[in-house]
């Protein structure tokens, strides 16, 4: 039996983490959840997560210096973006460090299915020898 794959979840917002949460658990992954990258940075999940859904701007440990910890670690997790305060200039810089999705809060689940799907494939081609 295959494992199943662990979609890490970091918000500061307990109602987005769940609602993310919940539609991952519908597409068959397991959810992990997080309220600060920091928590996320000292969990298990750190090296098990095929994907990291986090949002952009967090007390503490915002997003963007999130991916550059991972970045500067080592870690290629597969990052997916999200935020209710949109800047093009904050997008075009997780976009070259490596991300594979921005979505704009409020988004709808195709979209997050889209830049998961996208995520996930990248994931795959990474995996291959």
């Amino acid at each position: 039996m295959a494992k199943q794959r662990v979609i890490s979840i970091i918000d500061d917002d307990a109602s987005v983490r769940e609602a993310t949460a919940r539609l991952i658990r519908s597409l068959d992954y397991r959810a992990a959840m997080f309220s600060s990258a920091e928590e996320y940075l000292q969990s298990d999940q750190l090296r098990d997560s095929s994907c990291l859904i986090t949002d952009l701007n967090m007390p503490g440990m915002n997003g963007t210096d999130l991916q550059d910890r991972l970045i500067a670690q080592g870690h290629r997790t597969p990052m997916i973006f999200m935020s209710a305060y949109f800047e093009e200039k904050v997008r075009d810089r997780v976009f070259d460090a490596g991300a594979s999705g921005f979505l704009r809060k409020p988004f709808d689940e195709k979209s997050l299915i889209a830049c998961l799907d996208k995520a996930l494939a990248e994931s795959n081609a990474g995996d291959i020898g």
